[in-house]
């Protein structure tokens, strides 16, 4: 849900069905970091290993969350228009955890870094995602 065109009112997450169905938590939410949750399991590949696909979407989804919260406070919005991932290593069971914190926020673009760890706080990938900040429609 956005607030209204005008409106700094501080932006709240909401999943959507594909965050629903990845199995998504949101355990923190500010404009200096977001952190989520996901289940390696439902989510992984044909070979038994967490999808680097859902990282990406799970690693898309916070980092423009993030962008989001920030934009709120300008009475913005955002879209994402940049996003690169390295994989560091896999994951075949347990949840990981999913962090976006700020590189850069502006008033035009937002640029953050998005880390997804194991249980045991190794780092699985790292993500890094621009977006565009624009005015709300009315």
């Amino acid at each position: 849900m956005t607030p209204e065109a005008g409106s700094t009112e501080l932006w709240k997450i909401t999943l959507g069905e594909l965050d629903e169905k990845m199995g998504v938590k949101i355990v923190e939410e500010s404009v200096d970091r977001v952190v989520a949750t996901m289940p390696v399991e439902g989510n992984r590949q044909s070979f038994g290993l967490l999808h680097g696909g859902a990282s990406l979407a799970v690693g898309e989804a916070v980092g423009s969350w993030a962008a989001v919260i920030h934009a709120s406070t300008l009475g913005k919005t955002a879209v994402g228009v940049d996003v690169s991932a390295t994989h560091h290593r896999s994951a075949r069971e347990g949840t990981i955890t999913i962090t976006a914190t700020p590189i850069h926020l502006g008033s035009t673009l937002t640029t953050h870094e998005v880390l997804i760890t194991n249980e045991a706080g190794q780092r699985l990938c790292t993500l890094r995602i621009t977006n565009l900040l624009l005015d709300r429609k009315a």
